[in-house]
């Protein structure tokens, strides 16, 4: 589909006043790209560039076996007598909104570590599935049972709530930014599995196309998790979850 001037001035007169684009609009061809490309609201390829520190909030020094015994795990690090790694960004659990976390580990303090080692070689994300559900939880205390809500704080009101009331170019805009700065930490051999179900799959696998390449596109797992369709269903069960499975070149280590 070849855009004539008058169509792409309509395109860029919805974009700079926010509306939301017509349907003819929404997937174009370039003749030039010889593809699809997926367009919404808010499209953008700039990508977060912010550089955080990371502070240490607890250090587990776990006993290791000693070099030589059949426990394979204690030779993977280098550790001191403790048993603290040597090398500071392995067994690493980091804590806070994805999207920065995946900056500052681009652009900051453990970026020579990570581009010493090549990039990372696999990463499994499970994002929100757009559910519109609050996973927040009462807890309950004592022999009396009473129950106990705690505040969320900021991070934690986005972390525990599958909520999109701003519709599916907001969940498209979280997801794409963040699947950017995936592929550019992923080592050339690297690959990358995203956890999906119905409710977003086909807007993931689309934006997977995109940003990785069909070309890299390696498998479609599908995890069964069903139970027997009853006989007077009035619909077929959603009874399964989809993983799809990407790497960053032709040639990916798994």
């Amino acid at each position: 589909m070849q855009l004539s001037e008058h169509e792409i001035r309509d395109i860029n007169d919805y974009l700079l006043e926010g509306k939301d684009l017509p349907e003819k609009y929404r997937f174009l061809l370039f003749e030039d790209k010889k593809e699809v490309e997926l367009i919404w609201n808010g499209k953008t390829n700039e990508v977060t560039n912010v550089v955080l520190p990371f502070q240490v909030i607890e250090q587990v020094d776990e006993p290791r076996k000693e070099i030589g015994t059949n426990d394979h795990q204690a030779t993977l690090f280098s550790t001191d007598t403790r048993g603290r790694q040597l090398e500071g960004w392995t067994n690493k659990l980091i804590w806070g909104d994805n999207k920065l976390i995946l900056s500052s580990l681009k652009n900051g303090q453990l970026q020579k570590e990570i581009e010493e080692h090549g990039g990372i070689k696999l990463i499994y994300i499970d994002p929100p599935f757009d559910v519109g559900a609050d996973f927040s939880m009462d807890i309950e205390i004592g022999e009396n049972n009473d129950k106990f809500t705690k505040r969320a704080n900021v991070l934690e009101e986005i972390v525990y709530r599958d909520t999109w009331g701003k519709g599916a170019d907001s969940f498209i805009a979280m997801i794409y930014e963040r699947l950017q700065l995936m592929r550019d930490l992923l080592a050339d051999d690297g690959s990358i599995y995203v956890h999906c179900d119905w409710r977003v799959n086909s807007y993931i696998r689309l934006i997977l196309d995109e940003i990785f390449g069909k070309e890299n596109f390696r498998n479609e797992i599908i995890w069964y998790y069903g139970e027997r369709q009853s006989p007077k269903a009035k619909k077929f069960n959603n009874k399964h979850e989809t993983i799809f499975y990407y790497s960053k070149t032709e040639n990916p280590f798994f």
